[in-house]
């Protein structure tokens, strides 16, 4: 747990303190932006991603996971420069702002809010979906996984409690985050531990062959069954970075770190629960796997091979895991939607903070949309899909403009500096394009029509308030961003044609050399229209005033 030292409150006059702008405080240190992200990457995935995972790809699925790591450990490395080189609040949703301008840096705000608030309520019902084990709480879930009306008054009270915590502050919501996170760390790694050294069968791996669903379901895997979105969640420490205390030495270590150690806790669970599997509960082939309690995969597994005590505890950290994670995906909205009025794309009234520095009605408006959440998608595996796609088609946008930044800004002070930065930075943006493939079409088209209505309202907002000439009117830069909607609708019609839930007019491996050198035009195309150098410091300079309360 954080020490009152790693996040106490700045003196007075200090960058961190509350002026009359509502400025937010900084009162994170390395300890509380590395929870923030290990907390969010160990959440409801760990419970479900190994079974999800196993089904869809067979043991094979330990591939998965690597292929996943590996591409969510170039992003974060790419985020990790940028993070100390732009240490501002809501970063991912800044970083295409600086470099492409108004247009690009709305949309990818939009991208990146629309992730963050539609994670809470899957936690939610991870939640609700564990507590199904015991009798008072069987009635929360209809057949069909949707939520019955008690269910619905459940789901909405732990919104609100996470939105509780958060009012509290931002100390107060670090110290029950890290108090969390270490429960999270834990009991996973206990699980291992225990299950590895009394029930681990080798030749489960080969049983039914080690990879029956070909590549397909190993790629698969990665993007439908959770792992992308399991390993998500390191751009926590970065949405934190208006509240760090020393954000330039601190975030490349939060992110960077984070990953390492959520990757290393996936792929051992996943191994260890293959292993641990009773040869009857895939008698029938993985796709087929059942036992009693699969509807708690780690918990019911626990108890069938006579681990009943783990089971019991499994059962509680169900309560305590996703709870953590939805409780910082809540901060994380309201950072985000503060992030997007500071750049002109929402209303004034997003950056208004309460005398804790609590940006009030991003959290209110977090809450509001969680609930919505609740109605269209019924279970915990019907939103992850769509999650892992939006989460990554944000992310995407670092890669983009890590590029411009070293070509535009090469001398800006870089506290940490990637090695081979100019390599990564495309191949993450492949890796990027080509998840998002994966997603399969059924999921795009849902993503895509989420899309058009962010655009419908950041877009209506930011015509209005160029048309009133308001303080905050954003310049939307269309000629800088003239890739973005080739992008995104050209992804869109690949993933139509593709073998992924598409047509399947495009054979495998064909569909990802397509992917893959799409992917690279856009890279390379984004780097030549992106503004100038003397429009990314204006764009930098504005943003600095209007974080420190002036227009």
């Amino acid at each position: 747990m954080a020490n009152v030292d790693e996040i106490s409150a700045p003196r007075a006059g200090e960058p961190g303190s509350l002026g009359k702008g509502g400025s937010l405080r900084r009162d994170v240190g390395l300890i509380g932006l590395m929870w923030a992200s290990v907390g969010s990457i160990i959440g409801s995935g760990w419970l479900y991603g190994a079974q999800k995972a196993v089904v869809v790809a067979g043991p094979a699925a330990v591939i998965s996971w690597g292929i996943g790591a590996v591409a969510i450990i170039l992003l974060a490395l790419v985020h990790a420069e940028l993070g100390g080189l732009f240490p501002v609040a809501g970063g991912t949703a800044r970083y295409p702002h600086y470099a492409f301008g108004g247009l690009a840096g709305m949309s990818f705000g939009w991208f990146s809010w629309l992730q963050a608030a539609t994670v809470a309520p899957i936690e939610v019902e991870a939640m609700i979906g564990y507590a199904g084990h015991w009798k008072w709480a069987q009635g929360f879930l209809n057949a069909n996984g949707t939520l019955t009306t008690s269910g619905m008054i459940v789901a909405v009270f732990l919104m609100a409690v996470f939105v509780a915590v958060n009012f509290l502050g931002v100390k107060v919501l670090a110290h029950t985050n890290s108090a969390a996170t270490w429960w999270k760390i834990a009991v996973p790694l206990g699980a291992i531990f225990i299950i590895a050294a009394t029930n681990f069968h080798p030749h489960n791996f080969t049983s039914h062959g080690f990879a029956p669903f070909g590549a397909k379901g190993v790629l698969s895997a990665i993007s439908t069954s959770g792992i992308i979105f399991a390993l998500l969640g390191f751009e926590q420490a970065i949405q934190l970075a208006g509240e760090s205390r020393n954000p330039k030495r601190d975030l490349p270590r939060a992110t960077i770190g984070s990953v390492a150690i959520g990757a290393v806790i996936y792929i051992a669970l996943q191994v260890v629960y293959i292993g641990a599997l009773p040869l009857a509960s895939f008698a029938h082939g993985w796709a087929k796997l059942h036992y009693v309690g699969i509807e708690g995969p780690w918990a019911g597994l626990a108890t069938l091979v006579g681990l009943g005590w783990l089971g019991w505890v499994l059962y509680a950290d169900a309560i305590i895991s996703p709870g953590g994670t939805g409780l910082i995906y809540t901060t994380s909205t309201s950072r985000i939607s503060y992030g997007l009025s500071k750049n002109g794309y929402a209303p004034r009234l997003f950056e208004k903070t309460d005398r804790r520095g609590v940006p009030w009605f991003g959290l209110i408006m977090s809450f509001v949309t969680g609930v919505i959440c609740f109605l269209p998608f019924p279970s915990w595996q019907q939103l992850v899909s769509f999650i892992t796609s939006a989460s990554v088609l944000m992310y995407a946008g670092a890669p983009l403009a890590f590029g411009v930044f070293r070509d535009r800004l090469p001398n800006h002070e870089r506290p940490y500096r990637l090695p081979g930065g100019k390599v990564i930075s495309p191949i993450s943006f492949v890796v990027a394009t080509l998840i998002i493939y994966w997603a399969g079409w059924e999921t795009l088209q849902r993503l895509g029509w989420a899309i058009i209505i962010g655009y419908v309202l950041l877009g209506s907002y930011a015509f209005y308030a160029t048309k009133k000439s308001l303080p905050n009117a954003p310049r939307l830069d269309w000629k800088a961003a003239q890739w973005l909607p080739v992008y995104l609708i050209g992804i869109g019609l690949i993933s139509w044609q593709g073998g992924f839930g598409g047509q399947n007019h495009i054979p495998l491996w064909w569909d990802m050399v397509i992917v893959t050198a799409f992917a690279l035009v856009i890279y390379y195309w984004a780097r030549s229209t992106a503004v100038s150098r003397e429009a990314i410091e204006q764009n930098i300079e504005e943003v600095a005033v209007v974080d420190e309360g002036g227009h």
